[in-house]
């Protein structure tokens, strides 16, 4: 039995259009959609929100917080004069432009799976829904047509798991990012991870990591350290897309990463977030969890370190990125 692509996979017209055309595109992930927020309205809005565009706030009033991130990321992109792509799975296709009716689809969903590259192929043939990771975004961006998708803006990264020497897991998004030969516009990895090991397996695996504004790589929902530092640094949009128009030049098929800073006004700091990930894994080592469920409990404790105001930088950091990911996108196609 023979398919084409075009069999599993879904443009919508306007990013088919825009990237016919030379206009800028950004691709967003689903995953936090399906996965990563509650299915409740927002408590409290970052502060960050104070400073974006209305129609990024307008979509968090009255829906799911999971469902209005979707759009939220979506309106910001628009707000800065991109064009947006989110990605996800819908019933066997993998959609490049998801509608406001999707995303709610998607969001609404109570059996949805987590769709990364090795998924994709098998949720074609089962007609599965899910949402895309990073890694499953990715590859979404290099099976665009009619040209790649260039930048790709998300939360933060996977990587390589604490205990990682007892217990080898390294997510795939960092082999999907060396070889995706897209900008994908992050936090740094998730705090909850090992992220020493992981920086130093993305210098392993030759990727750049650009700091955006900064010398440091981020710890997603805090700044970074002295301890970490990134590969280079860009001092704004048109320098990292100079960058990577450089490296696309060299090398077209290596991903670059541009690691952008939580917003100061709800980063968290970075002793907060440590103390919460050493009292989760000591509840993990005394309750013997292992494994998937280890994540769970570290972000529970985290969560009740905060008071709960992690969801709220996650927020921001999530927007924020879309609003980069777009200035850089734009950067890419003005002489």
């Amino acid at each position: 039995m023979s398919h084409t692509r075009t069999d599993f996979i879904r443009m919508h017209p306007e990013v088919a259009d825009a990237l016919a055309s030379g206009r800028p595109v950004v691709a967003l992930e689903t995953a936090a959609v399906t996965h990563g927020l509650p299915r409740e309205e927002l408590a409290r809005f970052p502060r960050f929100f104070d400073a974006v565009h209305a129609s990024v706030r307008d979509a968090f009033r009255g829906r799911p917080a999971n469902a209005a991130l979707g759009r939220a990321l979506a309106a910001a992109v628009r707000a800065e004069g991109a064009v947006p792509a989110t990605v996800g799975m819908i019933e066997g296709k993998l959609v490049i432009g998801l509608t406001d009716a999707e995303v709610d689809q998607l969001a609404s969903m109570r059996e949805v799976r987590k769709i990364s590259s090795r998924d994709v192929a098998a949720a074609c043939v089962d007609g599965t829904s899910g949402g895309t990771t990073v890694a499953g975004t990715i590859l979404a961006c290099r099976l665009a047509t009619p040209a790649r998708i260039r930048v790709f803006a998300t939360g933060g990264i996977g990587g390589v798991h604490r205990g990682y020497a007892l217990r080898p897991d390294i997510s795939a998004d960092l082999m999907e990012i060396r070889d995706g030969g897209t900008m994908v516009v992050t936090a740094g990895a998730k705090s909850i991870l090992d992220v020493p090991a992981t920086v130093e397996f993305l210098d392993t695996l030759g990727v750049a990591t650009v700091g955006y504004g900064t010398g440091y790589f981020p710890l997603f929902l805090s700044a970074g350290t002295p301890a970490l530092r990134t590969s280079a640094e860009a001092r704004d949009a048109r320098a990292a897309a100079s960058m990577f128009a450089a490296q696309q030049s060299i090398a077209p098929d290596r991903g670059m990463l541009l690691c952008v800073p939580p917003p100061a006004s709800d980063a968290l700091p970075t002793e907060l977030m440590e103390a919460a990930i050493a009292t989760g894994l000591e509840t993990c080592a005394r309750d013997g969890v292992t494994g998937p469920e280890v994540t769970p409990v570290l972000l529970s404790a985290v969560a009740q370190a905060t008071s709960g105001t992690s969801l709220a930088t996650n927020l921001a950091v999530l927007v924020h990125n879309a609003l980069v990911g777009a200035r850089v996108a734009r950067a890419m196609i003005k002489p």
